[in-house]
């Protein structure tokens, strides 16, 4: 006669398993309505609005080998943080000043503690450079971050980065309203790669209370893009820099930039203390917030 064996751990398991599944017979007439919640439940939730983005997403990774793209890079500070920066000359990155004050003491950092990184993909770049000066408008405001048609600096790099083929020309004038353009920078969402919105335009020209003036801009653009390059095309289709991405829209598509003509005379021919241009009203003014990066772990040595 074939023996039962005692009861073990295992088994005491077993039978309390088939004694739990006994009052299942009582939810029997909920389990169209039980099977059903979890196809409600993996609903993916409302993407949260990228301020300078808004709810269409027309940016796009772009090559960083291809013109105009080539003579962008990342801007990093060593205390965290990083913005977009373009070359205008050999040794000479424009980015916004406001990028390089530092998060908690409101001063600005020390050239030497920032580094730029041309072509920077994923981890890897074309070269980098350490800063060994940047020269910016007297008048910017550390502490403020402004104002704002005042946020732009020029980084003098300690090796030169700039070929010919890098470097991007300033445009003296403000482009028209409905100019075309691009604006691309490492942005907070996906600081890895480079993304660009190719296919904006200029709404016009905004009066700040400092007495200067911004270039507003439809181009989608999120924290990270500081500093990056509004782009138009000159006369003979080369692409030009006609603004420095500096503030971005709270929950819409719309930026502003401190327009390039109101300082490229000075920076490009050794002034110290840019011309700010004439406002001119606009109305219906959005309200505004600095687009700077959020601290990134990866500082080149």
């Amino acid at each position: 006669m074939r023996c039962r064996p005692r009861l073990g751990w295992a088994d005491a398991g077993h039978r309390q398993r088939h004694a739990a599944l006994f009052p299942v017979r009582r939810w029997l007439p909920l389990l169209p309505l039980l099977l059903a919640l979890p196809a409600v439940a993996q609903e993916r939730p409302p993407r949260p609005l990228l301020p300078g983005v808004g709810p269409q997403d027309p940016r796009q990774p772009v090559a960083v080998a291809a013109a105009p793209w080539r003579a962008l890079g990342r801007v990093q500070l060593e205390i965290g943080g990083f913005c977009t920066g373009a070359l205008i000359g050999p040794r000479q990155v424009l980015t916004a000043a406001h990028c390089l004050v530092g998060g908690r003491s409101r001063q600005m950092v020390r050239p030497s503690s920032v580094h730029f990184l041309l072509g920077y993909e994923r981890g890897a770049y074309v070269a980098h450079a350490r800063v060994a000066a940047f020269r910016l408008d007297p008048r910017f405001a550390a502490a403020a971050g402004g104002p704002a048609p005042l946020d732009w600096a020029v980084l003098v790099l300690e090796t030169p980065l700039g070929t010919p083929d890098r470097i991007l020309p300033l445009m003296r004038e403000m482009p028209a309203p409905r100019t075309p353009l691009m604006l691309g920078g490492y942005q907070q969402d996906r600081a890895e790669v480079l993304l660009a919105d190719t296919a904006c335009r200029v709404i016009g020209r905004a009066p700040h209370p400092s007495g200067g003036t911004l270039l507003l801009h439809d181009c989608a653009g999120t924290r990270g893009v500081s500093g990056a390059p509004v782009l138009a095309q000159g006369p003979g289709g080369e692409w030009q820099v006609a603004g420095v991405a500096s503030r971005v829209g709270v929950r819409l598509a719309l930026g502003a930039a401190v327009p390039v003509a109101g300082f490229a005379g000075e920076v490009e021919d050794g002034g110290s203390v840019p011309k700010p241009l004439a406002p001119k009203p606009l109305p219906g003014a959005l309200p505004l917030d600095p687009a700077g990066g959020k601290a990134s772990p990866r500082t080149p040595p």
